[in-house]
């Protein structure tokens, strides 16, 4: 290129010479060859935008305020991990690894104690140690070592020491070098009164504290055995920031409820209240490196309306709908746009699941069951085998195909068959009216007058009056998804010879607390509710006698049948009391959903369908059940790089 200019300016020197009569040879000034053109700068490319469309506003951001689902959404792209949970797996995300017995990170040792300690006791209460305690020595852990203590003798029990370990490599966005004190700090504030959420595991805590400026250790309290120990640690909080408010401020102040500095991919800027959330690329992202996030500026709309929220994503004013937009009820559109290559729609069954309620006890037994002045309702469900004969005569599985368009299942216990603690072997209940026409007729409820349309009638059920028909008070909201179930149900269950008489709450009215609310006051025969968790910790809790809502408990249970039974209560404490790699774990477990799937202390009627969709040519979304619907927000694309 130099070459080929240079001969080009010298023929015109030469060809301008001649025409001034000058001899080639004569002297003249000599040209010097120039140089080449600098190159084209390269153009800056656009700042790449990514709008993410929730169902709702978030009530805060501040992480230790009881944020809503649309603020946890929002805070996966402002706080990645601790740690995640895929596929019903923890995976850790800013701690070198989770802590495990095999890595010498957990560990049990014998703590001495004496009267006045405070420990947990033989039925897992918090309690001082004193003479006539039951308690459970170090190296115990069924009931067949149950001690009582003496009050004076030496004793020792178990504690539970767990250490984890901090990546290197983590700074808050101010850049600002994220510590073990951060964590430190964050269980100082949700143990603060004024900050709400349970206090089971803080009332469990005996020390957490830093042993360096990376490690933080957990003691347990004696007698604490956990086998979720390796989630025991607190998301780290900005002490930088954050310290100079008392913890009862931080639940309203902006710097922590509606800008909180985090350590994950996006840094927020700007809320601007029902409408949107921006933020940006965090340059001190641990995976920045790594190329990630991908996206210079991420926005979260609000948008309440489903079928608004899918024009606005047709438009391309929304990349992703996350599944707090209610999308549920848009399914066979969803599947229609999906199909047409318009958009992608994910489904996944949740960790919720939809519960039809047994009234097996009601609140009016607490003071002994009494008929003789109709004080009391018969008891209708003391019968495993009306609870089993109702499970076969409920056509769950229409439920599942016409009113969620078969993109869920219907459950045989309290957990989902991908779980990896899910007991194959228990008693599935289908849609099978003959097989329930027997198991009533067994229980001795009669078709008394040969019509099969009207109620059957009690004749020799125990405990219930002769000739009392059955039929039973079904409680549920108003919500359209459950009058279409309620539709089904009252078909197929009168097929069987049970009457239903539906009435419709408003969800405030159905949640309300005990004794009035007929949920948490168990003054109902049968309920339609949900019930979930965000862990994926097996909640055999949830049907042990120590849950039911009652006057003792200010009415806080989860058990609202009522169900008692010692055989499950034992499963579950056994199961709670072992640690994963133990074989009692995995046994007992599936003990407690052998015993659920025989008393059926309640009907699980389908797993609550998640929806989200997204743009077509997205990438990198995974609807995963176990885990936050953005858990990977960091590795969201779209357009070219989606096609490698």
């Amino acid at each position: 290129m130099t070459f080929r200019k240079s001969t080009l300016m010298l023929v015109a020197a030469s060809l301008m010479l001649a025409a001034c009569g000058l001899p080639f040879g004569s002297s003249e000034p000599t040209v010097e060859p120039t140089s080449a053109l600098p190159p084209a700068p390269t153009p800056t490319p656009a700042p790449r935008e990514l709008t993410v469309c929730l169902g709702e506003e978030p009530n805060t951001l501040y992480p230790f305020g009881g944020p809503n689902a649309a603020a946890r959404s929002v805070l996966a792209a402002v706080y990645d991990g601790p740690l995640d949970t895929v596929g019903y797996e923890y995976q850790p995300v800013i701690l070198t690894q989770l802590p495990s017995f095999s890595n010498g990170d957990a560990q049990i040792a014998r703590l001495a104690v004496t009267p006045g300690s405070e420990v947990l006791n033989a039925d897992g209460a918090l309690v001082l140690l004193e003479a006539g305690t039951r308690v459970r020595p170090a190296g115990c852990r069924g009931d067949d070592c149950i001690l009582t203590y003496d009050g004076t003798s030496a004793l020792e029990m178990d504690q539970m020491v767990v250490t984890f370990r901090l990546r290197t490599d983590l700074t808050w966005s101010d850049g600002t070098p994220l510590s073990a004190e951060d964590s430190v700090y964050a269980f100082e504030l949700v143990s603060d009164a004024a900050t709400p959420g349970s206090t089971f595991l803080i009332d469990r805590t005996q020390t957490y504290e830093a042993a360096d400026a990376k490690t933080v250790q957990w003691w347990g309290k004696p007698g604490f055995i956990d086998p979720a120990y390796f989630t025991n640690f607190w998301s780290p909080a900005p002490k930088h920031l954050w310290n100079a408010f008392p913890p009862a401020e931080l639940l309203q102040t902006d710097i922590s409820s509606r800008t909180p500095a985090g350590w994950g991919p996006y840094v927020i800027q700007e809320w601007l209240p029902a409408d949107h959330i921006t933020l940006t690329k965090n340059p001190h992202y641990f995976r920045s490196a790594d190329g990630f996030p991908k996206f210079d500026t991420l926005t979260f709309r609000f948008i309440a309306d489903p079928n608004t929220a899918i024009s606005e994503m047709a438009a391309g004013r929304c990349d992703v709908l996350d599944p707090t937009v209610r999308l549920d009820g848009q399914a066979a559109l969803l599947q229609e746009l999906n199909e047409s290559g318009q958009a992608q729609a994910f489904f996944a069954p949740g960790m919720t699941i939809e519960w039809l309620g047994l009234g097996i006890t009601p609140a009016s037994y607490d003071d002994g069951y009494d008929t003789l002045f109709a004080k009391d309702r018969a008891d209708l469900f003391a019968d495993p085998r009306t609870r089993q004969g109702l499970a076969f005569c409920l056509d769950r599985q229409q439920v599942v195909d016409t009113v969620l368009f078969g993109l869920t299942s219907v459950p045989n216990t309290y957990l989902p068959p991908e779980h990896p603690l899910y007991n194959n072997a228990t008693t599935p209940y289908p849609f099978d009216p003959a097989t329930g026409i027997q198991l009533l007729e067994e229980a001795g409820w009669k078709d008394t007058d040969g019509d099969p349309s009207t109620p059957r009638r009690a004749a020799g059920v125990t405990r219930v009056g002769a000739g009392t028909p059955l039929m039973l008070n079904y409680y549920t909201t108003t919500a359209t998804q459950r009058r279409q179930v309620v539709d089904i149900l009252t078909q197929s269950l009168a097929g069987c010879g049970v009457g239903l008489n539906v009435q419709y709450l408003s969800q405030n009215d159905l949640y309300a607390p005990g004794p009035d609310g007929v949920l948490f006051g168990r003054r109902f025969d049968l309920i339609e509710y949900a019930m979930g968790v965000n862990g994926i910790e097996p909640p055999c809790t949830w049907f042990t006698s120590g849950e039911v809502p009652n006057a003792s408990d200010h009415w806080i249970g989860t058990n609202v049948a009522g169900y008692q039974s010692d055989a499950f209560d034992a499963a579950c404490r056994a199961a709670r009391l072992a640690l994963p790699d133990e074989s009692a774990y995995n046994e007992s477990y599936r003990q407690t959903q052998a015993l659920f799937s025989a008393d059926l202390p309640a009907i699980p009627l389908y797993f609550r369908l998640r929806a989200a969709a997204a743009r077509p040519d997205f990438c990198h979304f995974d609807l995963d059940p176990s885990a936050n619907p953005l858990w990977n927000i960091e590795a969201f694309d779209y357009g070219p790089s989606c096609q490698n």
